[in-house]
């Protein structure tokens, strides 16, 4: 209730101003051509509103003054912002914090802005993200983790509320262009969809321009990507060279040039966010060739050089321990040869992935200094929404869609793959030994909020218009909600009381601003929480207290209540290498309740460890499209749905049934399709030939066809697949084979055995189409450009059973 009172009082203020300049006018008709001047701009009330005009009484335009146009323009001098992020990288990833893979771009912003090393994250890419974009906690703002795993409690619900209004809307309401380009991991899943709603899409909720992929990932060969709320078919356009994070880069530099042509007095706000390095590591040879070798040594030895480049640069005090690897991760000279080989291939590719996007930013970059615009752009460079990734488990993957579906490759599986990782016939991740290692000199990974190996990234602020100070480094305690407090005072904005009509909630973020010209200034972020899938912890004024409750490649360990909590006085302990919890045990009692305090405040709790069950959305509690439906018609042309917004086959018997018109032999194309090149399946005809094949995470196809071509004319082809869903006991059984048969207006014309099928996942980013088979192919027998079906459909019915 007192949100509501502050929310009906900031609108009251607001009509009473109001009022009152209205007021000014009637008793003074000539103050309406001062008022731009008299009157000063409400910029807590958003949109601006348009200063009052009183009524002309004049007949003639000739014998008339105009009024001046109302235009909102941001505060004089306001500088450009550029927000980059990479995705999973922890801080011992860059040159310029110790990395050992050269990053040119990110060092040349740290020679001549600041850098920041006790900067975090939330220790996941969408609750980071969201954080960022709003300056609220990550449960504040309902991302308390990644919208595929959203439930119905507070804090966890994956829709942004509209009292968090994104920086982006609050600096275009101010009068900046605002451009998205690349990941956009903050749309429900259930909302990626031609039903919407758009208003969470990244074109209604502050940003002019957007170019990128909704989702946690997507194949950078062949990506799944939207300009605006548009699906981009095949954006390739059959380049052989074509990769996404160049493509991304050029539109984003079109899109500066265009605008600083058209508006050179009109600030930009880009916020430039690659699929690098998250998984898949796609990266051209031509990058990966630079790297060949450069790993052969093994985590243990490069995570030692790490450390010592850290030291000897600065970022991290010359006492400073090295903490210990996780107990699971094994000591590099333990592996066998052929390990050794696999992922010594695996961290030069996903080094060339890092070199390949620190290139692009270079490029854009560069494109900014040549329009002059370098020294006035505040260049916010983040290397990290979280640590890097051990999602990859004990020995990474060919095909990330495997760990899903709980299908473990072995070494000698993937080493089939070794001339070719990190192409497009590949869809990796590493081992786990590499990302505790890339997240020196800490203990933990991605996923782990409980550690800084999870949540301190390396951070650069780039502003020569704005810092005196060249190569400094700055050491005060800041989180990723900062952000957006710090890009308003830098612009000269306050915080907006209301957007849009909606009363705000205030920003949990404190701005960094006042660390820019002095170095020793005493910190402002005292207490900060963390919380992902039970791994929590607190920041208390220079001790930090959490608990690991779940590894990244494991189950939970313990009961909530069972957790041993840690504690640290990182103060003094930058690695979080001696942990104090039997030593100090008042404070860590102390810190415990800090936590819960903070949780309760922030809606963290109820603690939801249920990672599997989570992504059962009836079970979870969130929405679906589908709902319990249990069939669903589908016309030519829809398409570019992710696989939470089509209906599910998988673990059951269905049917499609599909009326369509051919023109025999010549008919060709994909009439119903889901997924493509690393998991998925597809109805098509094959000159004139039905067919139907399943793709079972690129590791095998099983395919039945049709021996007679259809009639010319009117057709109603039918899939019947019939799963063999009972073990011996009677039990449902996951992941089981079936028969699928097929026929043509009621007559069997082929079947055949399907051994296996995927219980849990098709695709992080690969879609259900009609009449077409976009991204990357379920069968080698077309490609995208061949898909598009050339005969006629009328409809097509999906049944589940």
């Amino acid at each position: 209730m007192m949100f509501e009172h502050g929310k009906s009082h900031a609108i009251k203020n607001t009509l009473h101003g109001m009022f009152l300049v209205g007021l000014v006018l009637l008793t003074n008709p000539l103050a309406a051509q001062e008022t731009d001047r008299e009157v000063p701009v409400n910029r807590r009330v958003l949109p601006i509103a348009a200063p009052w005009q009183p009524p002309i009484k004049t007949l003639d335009a000739r014998d008339a003054t105009a009024p001046p146009v109302f235009k909102v323009e941001a505060p004089k001098d306001a500088p450009n912002v550029v927000i980059i992020m990479i995705d999973d990288l922890g801080f011992g990833g860059t040159s310029a914090f110790g990395g050992v893979t050269p990053t040119p771009t990110f060092d040349r912003l740290a020679k001549n802005g600041l850098r920041y090393n006790h900067f975090h994250s939330t220790a996941l890419c969408s609750p980071t993200r969201q954080a960022l974009l709003t300056g609220r906690n990550h449960h504040s703002v309902n991302m308390g983790s990644i919208t595929e795993i959203a439930t119905s409690f507070p804090g966890q619900t994956g829709k942004l509320p509209e009292s968090c209004a994104k920086l982006p809307e609050i600096l275009r309401l101010n009068g900046y262009s605002t451009a998205h380009f690349g990941k956009c991991h903050e749309v429900a899943v259930w909302e990626i969809s031609p039903s919407g709603p758009l208003t969470r899409w990244p074109t209604l909720s502050g940003f002019d321009k957007f170019y990128g992929f909704l989702g946690g990932e997507t194949n950078q060969w062949s990506p799944a990507i939207y300009d605006g709320i548009t699906p981009v078919d095949n954006p390739a356009k059959g380049d052989p060279d074509y990769h996404f994070m160049n493509d991304m880069t050029t539109q984003a530099i079109n899109w500066i040039r265009a605008q600083q042509s058209l508006t050179p007095d009109k600030p930009f706000f880009t916020y430039f966010v690659p699929g690098a390095t998250h998984a898949p590591h796609h990266v051209p040879e031509s990058f990966i060739k630079k790297h060949e070798g450069k790993f052969d040594a093994g985590w243990d030895v490069m995570r030692e050089q790490i450390f010592d480049n850290q030291k000897r640069l600065g970022v991290i005090p010359k006492n400073a321990e090295l903490a210990e690897k996780p107990e699971d991760i094994k000591d590099w000279d333990d592996l066998s040869p052929k390990e050794k080989k696999l992922f010594s291939r695996q961290a030069e590719v996903f080094a060339a992935f890092l070199d390949m996007a620190d290139f692009e930013i270079g490029r854009l970059v560069d494109a900014i200094d040549e329009l002059g615009e370098l020294d006035n752009t505040m260049i916010v460079f983040i290397a990290g929404d979280n640590g890097t990734s051990a999602e990859g488990g004990m020995n990474g993957m060919y095909n990330e869609m495997t760990y899903f579906n709980g299908v473990e490759e072995t070494v000698d599986d993937m080493l089939q793959h070794y001339d070719e990782w990190g192409s497009a016939s590949t869809y990796p991740h590493m081992a786990a030994g590499w990302a505790v290692c890339f997240d020196s000199p800490f203990t933990w990974t991605k996923q782990v909020a409980s550690n800084y190996g999870g949540t301190r990234q390396g951070t650069v602020i780039h502003w020569p218009a704005g810092i005196k100070a060249k190569n400094g480094l700055r050491q005060q305690w800041h989180h990723v909600i900062d952000i957006a407090p710090t890009v308003l005072e830098a612009a000269g904005l306050p915080q907006p009381r209301i957007v849009n009509g909606v009363g705000q909630r205030p920003m949990e973020g404190v701005s960094m601003l006042y660390s820019f010209d002095d170095a020793q200034a005493a910190d402002r972020h005292l207490v900060q929480y963390f919380e992902i899938m039970g791994n929590r912890g607190v920041y208390y004024d220079g001790w930090f207290a959490g608990t690991v409750h779940m590894y990244p490649w494991a189950p939970p360990r313990n009961k909530l209540l069972d957790d041993v909590w840690e504690l640290y006085h990182v103060a003094e302990d930058f690695s979080m290498a001696n942990n104090l919890a039997a030593k100090h045990p008042e404070k860590l009692k102390e810190l415990q309740e800090v936590f819960l305090s903070e949780a309760v405040k922030y809606k963290v709790l109820p603690i939801d460890d249920r990672r599997q069950l989570r992504l059962n959305a009836k079970l979870a509690g969130r929405p679906t499209l589908m709902g319990d439906r249990t069939s669903l018609t589908v016309y030519e042309g829809l398409g570019f749905l992710p696989e939470n917004d089509f209906i599910d086959t998988k673990n059951r018997s269905f049917e499609i049934v599909a009326e369509i018109e051919t023109q025999g032999k010549e008919t060709n194309g994909v009439i119903v399709s889901q997924g493509g090149r690393f998991g998925g399946w597809s109805l098509y005809l094959k000159e004139g030939k039905p067919v139907y094949t399943y793709n079972y995470l690129g590791l095998e196809s099983y395919s039945v066809t049709s021996k007679d071509v259809l009639p010319v004319g009117k057709s109603t082809l039918q899939l019947d697949f019939a799963y063999d869903g009972k073990s011996a006991d009677g039990q449902p059984k996951l992941g089981a084979g079936g028969t699928a048969t097929l026929k043509v207006n009621g007559q069997p014309v082929g079947s055949g055995n399907v051994e296996k099928t995927q219980f849990a996942i098709w695709s992080a980013d690969e879609t259900a189409n009609v009449g077409l088979d976009r991204e990357t192919s379920v069968s080698p027998d077309y490609t995208e450009e061949s898909s598009k079906f050339t005969g006629k459909i009328d409809k097509v019915t999906l049944t589940v059973k």
